[in-house]
C-alpha cells in the first residue's frame, strides 16, 4: 500500500511499473473526488465560520455563492480562489479545493498564481490581494 503523502512523481512511475491498472489500484491511496459543496461545508465547520462572514469576505454575490455552496452552480476558477480567501484556506486547503473542483492548483511558477500562493500565506483579504495583483499588473480576481 502507499503512502497518501507520496508525491505525484513517486505515483506516476508506480503507475508505469504496473502491468495492469488494476495491479494499480491495489497499491495506491485513494483518488481525489469532486465533492467541491461537502469540502466547502466541511471547512466551514473546521475553521468556525458562518457563511454569510465567508461570503462577505468572498465579495461574491450572495446568491451565487450560495449556490456554490449547494453544489447548483460550478464556480469558475476565480470565484473559487475568492470564495477560499474569504473562508481563510491555507495554502495546502485552497490547493485541495482547486484539486477536487478539477482545476489547475496554484503554480508558483505563474506570475499571477505566485502572488495569489503570496497573498494566501499571508491571509490577506480579497482586496487586499486585488490591489497585490493589480499593482503587479496582473488580472484581479473577479
Amino acid at each position: 500500500m502507499v503512502e497518501k503523502n507520496t508525491s505525484t512523481e513517486e505515483l506516476l512511475e508506480l503507475l508505469k511499473k504496473k502491468r495492469s491498472f488494476d495491479e494499480y489500484l491495489k497499491e495506491t491511496p485513494e483518488f481525489i473526488t469532486g465533492d467541491l459543496s461537502a469540502y466547502l461545508e466541511q471547512m466551514i465547520v473546521q475553521k468556525g465560520r458562518k457563511k454569510a462572514d465567508v461570503i462577505r469576505g468572498s465579495q461574491l454575490d450572495r446568491n451565487y455563492a450560495y449556490q456554490i455552496f449547494s453544489g447548483t452552480r460550478k464556480p469558475t476558477r476565480d470565484k473559487l480562489l475568492a470564495l477560499g480567501i474569504g473562508m481563510g484556506l491555507s495554502i495546502e486547503e485552497m490547493q485541495k479545493m482547486l484539486k477536487i473542483s478539477e482545476y489547475p492548483v496554484l503554480y508558483v511558477k505563474n506570475k499571477r498564481d505566485s502572488i495569489i500562493l503570496f497573498g494566501l500565506d499571508k491571509q490577506i483579504s480579497v482586496g487586499e490581494m486585488n490591489e497585490l495583483l493589480y499593482e503587479m499588473g496582473e488580472n484581479i480576481i473577479e
